[in-house]
This record gives structure tokens, sequence and C-alpha cells, in this order.
């Protein structure tokens, strides 16, 4: 019985703490959907089309993003930190190693990109 007890309460912890997280990621996603679409911080619109969202302007200077959900984490933050280490005569520029994203801002426009099929 108090294995039963004991089974029963490290179900409804790991619950909690799985709809805990769920609840962060969308606000995280939420977080980097609103840096991907504002100019004064990511901008990542006017470049780049991507979940069918496009704005008046060049939009079409980066490629369209799509299929990104099947990319490694890391790959996506260090993509969106320094491009060039992976293209060197890339056009897009270095969001955090030039500072103008934080870690923070970029882990959650990395979680709005995996939503991105």
């Amino acid at each position: 019985m108090d294995l039963i007890k004991k089974s029963a309460f490290a179900f409804a912890a790991t619950l909690v703490l799985a709809v805990n997280s769920f609840s962060s990621d969308e606000d995280l996603i939420k977080q980097g959907e609103k840096i991907y679409m504002t100019n004064t911080k990511g901008n990542c619109i006017a470049c780049h089309d991507a979940n069918g969202k496009t704005m008046d302007g060049p939009g079409n200077m980066g490629p369209k993003l799509q299929f990104l959900s099947v990319w490694p984490e890391e790959v996506l933050y260090d993509k969106v930190f320094d491009p060039s280490t992976g293209n060197p005569v890339t056009a897009m520029p270095a969001f955090g190693r030039n500072g103008w994203l934080s870690p923070d801002e970029i882990k959650a426009v990395v979680a709005y990109l995996k939503t991105i099929n």
C-alpha cells in the first residue's frame, strides 16, 4: 500500500512539473515570436518568411524558414548568435555576438523557430 501511495505521489509530481514546463515553453515561444516580429529587436521577419507570416519590405533577402522543428536547438542558437561561423559570407547579422540579443532572448527565438515546419 505504501508503494502505491509513493508511486501515485511521484506520478502527480511529475505531471505538475510537466504542465508547468509546458506553460513556460508556451511563454518562451510567444516571447520568441515577439522578438522575431519586432523591428527594434530581432526583426527576423524583415528577411525571413516563416509560418505564413510576411510583411511589406525585403522579406525575401534570407531563405524562407521551414522544417526548423527538426533542427537541433544548439544549431539554431549558434545560427542566431553568429551565423558567420557556418557561413563566413552571410548577410545575416550576428545577433548574439554583436550584443543585440541576450542569450535568453536568443533561446526564446530558438523556441519559436522550433515551431516552424
